[in-house]
């Protein structure tokens, strides 16, 4: 028989999206979650499972919050040496941090540090899935997936591919792009819990060319996801006009070269046209939401409740190292901040779904991760309600649970994060 662990406290359950229903999302105080052979196996009232599974090994988390570990829909791993870097907006901050960066990546030794110091912050923060971008070097893709294997981590990623407007140390071509990615695909798809997105980084970065070998490669392979950035800038979208002048909209700029589909994932997507918008949800598209990386590069604010009204799928995303932390509660903060801007306050059980179910549906992996519910893989985030004195003082306040946990996303960061549980191990966060 193999080990059973229990987990105890109060339990977000999600049976839908609390966009459309907002009873979809609850939270069961006294609740229980059994967990064997990495899995989710039973829920239910905390006596309920002492008293089925009697030699199980107990994790008490009393007024705890027990949650699916957070997913980060879009991502940079590359870009953590440089997070928090002044003052630019998205071209001159390429050109200035990011892609002197990624060119160290043409180091394995290099890229295979920074690849597991990432994502052991991202465990330090409580996330256990994530969707990052590369760069342009093979041996960067393999960084990251052994870095993920070695964590036992569910994760996605892909070779990031420009042939055009980057340095010449970060440029490919349209059939090395096309040759690396399928190779790498064949290589880490489906192996253990790594999957492959194909990558471009977006449209001013690749030719024409470039772009069309990457569809074709998706057309081969419409299992992996394809992720890409959409409508980040207004400046940006005047220099996509500029390059591809045949085009109805920056999405045409994919759609053209068969990278507009189902299992798209599109990041930022803040300024877009009604068509853009008709389009991403007939084809039933994924966006990722990067609030902190629009304000910190002054990109602007992502209509959420709208597109949440278009049932068009929807996650969260910290986006480093455009985004200013890698914490999924400090982005949470910032996504409930901009919504406000837009004049919508979002509820916290619609902040939580984002950075859970909803960027688990972005990424097709609803079936596996997001939610805590029989079956799931055993990846779960424990959230102390009380993790300072500040927000220690305001729980004893609130009204309600809602109210309480409110105030931990709104202030909380790190230090909330009590345990983590990855395919049912704990990790090496909290006390």
């Amino acid at each position: 028989m193999t080990q059973q662990t229990l987990l105890t406290g109060h339990v977000l359950l999600t049976h839908g999206d609390p966009f459309l229903d907002p009873d979809a999302v609850q939270i069961a105080p006294s609740h229980g979650v059994l967990i064997e052979a990495g899995h989710i196996t039973a829920l239910g009232p905390a006596d309920d499972l002492r008293a089925a599974a009697p030699d199980a090994t107990e994790h008490a988390h009393g007024d705890n919050l027990i949650m699916p570990g957070f997913v980060d829909a879009h991502a940079h791993y590359p870009q953590t040496a440089m997070i928090a870097s002044w003052g630019k907006q998205l071209i001159d901050w390429l050109n200035t941090y990011t892609f002197p960066e990624e060119a160290r990546f043409g180091d394995p030794a290099y890229a295979t540090d920074v690849a597991g110091r990432y994502l052991d912050l991202l465990l330090d923060n409580g996330t256990t899935t994530v969707a990052s971008f590369t760069t342009i070097h093979p041996s960067s893709v393999d960084a990251f997936f052994e870095a993920a294997q070695a964590r036992a981590m569910r994760v996605v990623a892909g070779k990031t591919c420009m042939d055009r407007n980057a340095p010449d140390d970060l440029r490919d071509t349209a059939q090395l792009a096309y040759d690396d990615s399928k190779a790498l695909l064949e290589k880490w798809h489906g192996v253990g819990r790594a999957e492959y997105a194909i990558t471009p980084r977006f449209s001013p970065t690749s030719t024409p060319a470039q772009m069309s070998a990457l569809g074709a490669l998706w057309a081969e392979h419409p299992e992996c996801l394809m992720q890409t950035h959409l409508s980040e800038q207004v400046d940006e979208i005047a220099w996509v006009s500029e390059l591809y002048p045949e085009a109805r909209d920056y999405l045409d700029t994919y759609e053209a070269h068969g990278l507009l589909g189902a299992r798209g994932v599109y990041g930022h997507a803040i300024h877009l046209t009604p068509r853009e918008v008709d389009r991403l949800a007939e084809v039933g598209a994924g966006l990722a939401h990067c609030p902190t990386s629009n304000t910190f590069i002054g990109s602007g604010l992502m209509d959420v409740a709208g597109l949440a009204a278009r049932r068009i799928s929807l996650g969260l995303a910290t986006d480093t190292g455009g985004g200013s932390s890698f914490s999924m509660l400090r982005t949470m903060a910032a996504a409930y901040e901009i919504a406000q801007l837009r004049g919508t306050a979002l509820h916290a059980r619609q902040l939580l779904w984002l950075a859970t179910a909803g960027s688990a549906q972005v990424l097709h992996m609803q079936e596996k991760v997001g939610a805590i519910s029989v079956g799931k893989e055993a990846d779960i985030c424990v959230l102390n309600l009380a993790s300072t004195p500040a927000i220690a003082q305001r729980s004893a306040q609130a009204r309600d649970i809602w109210d309480a946990v409110f105030a931990t996303i709104m202030m909380g960061d790190d230090r909330a994060i009590a345990q983590v549980w990855v395919s049912g191990q704990r990790q090496r966060n909290g006390i």
